[in-house]
């Protein structure tokens, strides 16, 4: 199924700004440094394509293991009424994308999670991280959940 694009009406302040992007690089640069694999909501750097620019867009995103070596992240920001701009590049070219994590480096290929199946990997992703939880309750729109599965 395709990405839906869900948009709220209200939501906490969409993060952004100078210091957001200093503490994007930051992340990304001690995530990749880093040995070990990730494990349940740990984090990843998440690697898409501008749907705009065409430029490679490095992100840290919360990630949560698949068990079939793939994984789960959360469109969530922070709450917002509006996806962050990750998800739009996302599905803008669900089979451009990378995932750092472990010292590797992975293509991988996005797909948005429907219905129970989606429900399911929810209920899971808030039992291990509920801040999660709380970012769903700040807005109207329903948060994707998106499978990053290797290509």
């Amino acid at each position: 199924m395709t990405f839906t694009h869900p948009q709220g009406t209200r939501g906490a302040r969409q993060p952004r700004g100078p210091f957001l992007a200093w503490m994007n690089r930051r992340m990304a640069h001690r995530i990749r440094r880093r040995s070990s694999r990730a494990g349940a909501g740990d984090t990843l750097v998440l690697t898409t394509i501008g749907r705009r620019s065409g430029e490679e867009r490095p992100v840290p995103v919360a990630s949560f293991p698949a068990g079939d070596g793939s994984w789960y992240v959360v469109a969530s920001a922070a709450g917002a009424a509006k996806n962050p701009a990750w998800y739009l590049n996302l599905a803008a070219a669900p089979d451009r994308a990378t995932v750092e994590t472990g010292g590797e480096k992975v293509p991988v290929s996005a797909t948005e999670l429907h219905g129970e199946e989606r429900a399911e990997v929810w209920r899971t992703i808030v039992a291990t991280a509920p801040g999660f939880a709380r970012y769903g309750e700040r807005t109207d729109r329903e948060l994707p959940v998106i499978r990053l599965t290797r290509r």
